[in-house]
């Protein structure tokens, strides 16, 4: 396997577009956050989520609120801060944190036991539901935020205290006598143990993800013996996933489609990714490959949206891929980010960075709105109020963002993803530097040992013009993605046009680089329409606006009721005009094209008829990037929209 290797965390963002987005995150949304996790965002539902770790330390008198996973959301929340903290000290921020750190860890058991759901609720308990109940999840949360404080402030108080609760954990589950043969219901466990691994360098974390990933679905299947032995009752013994909602019916290396929840998915997927990588597992890598190209290929929205089916939050069948009713949960693009980052690092394709943007620029940031304070918990691609209140089918589907959620795991997710783009951007491996999205900043890194220095200009996503310059005197192989949006492209080294061939995705410019050597890339942008495959039953007849990364979408505010009646006629990509509108949805390249508009005079009380003839008229229509849509007034919105 020769992946795009180990990513660089020495980046430094300065990008129009980004650094705008990652100081509304840092300024709003992680002061807002922190005030929701202590139940002091008016209007909003309670968290109840560091009144839990209060009780659970005996500062406070009650009994646990929320759900049985509400621990992992401050621990997202420390996560995201932290990373806000490696590219804008903030000494109030980080003295917040430590705080709360001194909170979560004040309620730890001295057997390094750490879950406010079962200390406040009795610890005869625990590890006596562990399909349902998150015990494991909510450390791989906790896990994964204390490595990034440690790796940030050199902090070890959280970073201890997990290890001291990872170890409680080996010591109860495992493949040896006496332990319970247990794994999480919910994964991301395996991919906080191997952050773990990648501090401790302990064989024993990397033993246990591996366990984690391997014992999955083993028969005696486990979920149904705890069930028995617990009288756990199975929500969906009467449903088709039966045990695959949480991808456990089948071991993993047995399973050839993604299917159950969808979040529970990615994260197991992404996990397996990494450990096949540090094990050098080339059958796990072949199984991440194939649930891979069932998830891409078969079962993602246009968005980079993943799990069409409200019951469940899950993936249903191959082409199922409905725009009014689907779920598209944040979180769950999320992890398709992290799935992907991971198979970039286990082989060196653009595919993955090109999901790994679309996902990104549409299905993460669609979650947020623009003042870091209202979330999506559901991603839709077309929406009709009325409906959305009156049809309960439709009900989890919101037209305006929320101040906050009962399941409030989507805000502090987009948080810690947007405020770690740092770790997305490059990789190296070799003498290789790859270049994997395009944001402005400055990288360090080393390739055979040769110290790289590089700075990148650009206005991407809104144009193709991308700036690379060299600060550094040293040789080594430059790897510039091709996204498989772009159809034409060049590129020139100090102005000098150069042939460079496309392979899985990268163009390699490989020479002894001189300080100030700088190549241009320039990426044609135009509007394409964008069709499904026809089996996508929902989109047949229908295209989707998309101008490089970006989806667009037609909205009520731009374009008045009724759009279910536009259809775009003979307009082609040729007829859309781009438009940089400063002041519109906090800056955006505005799409407008013109289309027609079925009227609905004649029909008057006629619900069906064979005599009125549909008739249309001229229409100007305006697209928005999808991800700003709901920032206005409420109203309608549509993705796909009839030929």
């Amino acid at each position: 396997m020769s992946g795009a290797g180990q990513f660089i965390q020495k980046v430094r963002i300065d990008d129009a577009f980004w650094s705008a987005t990652r100081e509304t995150v840092r300024r709003e949304g992680i002061p807002y956050q922190w005030r929701a996790l202590n139940d002091m965002i008016p209007d909003a539902v309670p968290s109840h989520c560091m009144r839990n770790f209060r009780i659970a330390a005996g500062r406070e008198q009650g009994e646990h609120a929320g759900f049985v996973f509400q621990d992992s959301d401050v621990a997202k929340w420390i996560e995201g801060a932290a990373y806000s903290l490696r590219w804008h000290p903030d000494p109030q921020l980080e003295a917040t944190v430590d705080g709360a750190i001194d909170e979560v860890v004040a309620a730890q058991q001295p057997d390094g036991y750490l879950d406010t759901y079962y200390i406040i609720g009795g610890l005869d308990k625990r590890w006596t539901n562990l399909r349902d109940n998150h015990e494991l999840y909510c450390a791989g949360h906790m896990l994964e935020a204390a490595v990034a404080y440690y790796q940030v402030t050199g902090k070890r108080k959280l970073l201890d205290a997990m290890i001291r609760c990872v170890d409680g954990i080996d010591a109860v589950l495992g493949p040896e006598e006496g332990k319970l043969h247990g794994y999480p219901g919910h994964p991301v466990i395996e991919m906080a143990l191997m952050r773990l691994y990648g501090v401790t360098h302990d064989p024993k974390h990397l033993k246990l993800a591996k366990y984690f990933i391997d014992q999955r679905g083993q028969r005696p299947l486990y979920f149904r013996e705890e069930g028995e032995r617990h009288h756990n009752n199975l929500y969906w013994k009467d449903s088709y996933f039966q045990y695959q909602y949480y991808q456990a019916g089948l071991p993993l290396r047995e399973q050839t489609e993604a299917q159950g929840h969808a979040v529970r998915a990615m994260y197991l997927y992404a996990g397996a990714a990494d450990v096949a990588r540090e094990t050098n597992d080339a059958d796990l890598a072949e199984v991440c490959r194939r649930l891979w190209m069932n998830t891409v290929r078969r079962r993602m929205y246009v968005t980079g949206a993943v799990g069409s089916s409200e019951y469940g939050e899950a993936f249903t069948f191959d082409y199922d891929l409905p725009n009014d009713t689907v779920y598209g949960e944040t979180c769950a693009a999320i992890g398709l980010v992290f799935f992907a980052r991971r198979m970039l690092a286990l082989e060196a394709k653009g595919e993955y960075a090109d999901v790994m943007e679309r996902a990104l620029y549409n299905g993460v940031l669609s979650g947020m709105q623009l003042d870091g304070k209202k979330f999506f918990y559901v991603n839709p691609l077309e929406v009709l109020p009325e409906a959305c209140l009156k049809d309960q089918r439709k009900s989890h589907v919101k037209v305006e963002r929320q101040k906050w959620f009962g399941c409030a795991c989507c805000p502090p997710n987009i948080i810690r993803l947007l405020s770690s783009l740092e770790d997305y951007i490059y990789s190296v491996n070799g003498r290789d530097v790859f270049v994997h999205l395009y944001v402005g900043g400055t990288l360090e890194a080393e390739a055979d040992g040769a110290p790289v220095r590089l700075s990148v200009e650009t206005n991407y996503p809104w144009d193709g013009a991308v700036t690379v310059s060299a600060n550094a005197d040293a040789a080594f192989a430059l790897r510039l993605r091709v996204p498989g949006w772009c159809r034409r492209w060049t590129v020139k080294v100090n102005g000098e046009a150069q042939e460079a061939e496309v392979r899985d995705g990268y163009i390699a410019l490989d020479r002894a680089w001189k300080a100030g050597d700088a190549v241009a890339l320039a990426l044609d942008m135009p509007v394409a329409l964008v069709r499904a495959n026809p089996r996508v039953y929902e989109d047949a007849g229908k295209v989707a606006v998309a101008r490089g990364p970006l989806v667009y979408c037609l909205e009520e505010a731009d374009n008045t009721r009724n759009l279910h009646l536009v259809r775009l006629g003979d307009a082609g990509p040729q007829d859309f005009t781009a438009a940089w509108k400063p002041d519109k949805l906090g800056g955006i390249v505005e799409l407008t094209s013109p289309g027609l508009r079925e009227s609905d005079a004649g029909w008057g009380e006629t619900l069906y008829s064979g005599e009125n003839a549909v008739e249309s008229a001229p229409a100007h229509l305006t697209w928005i990037p999808y991800f700003r849509w709901a920032n206005r007034e409420p109203g309608e919105m549509r993705v796909w929209v009839r030929r």
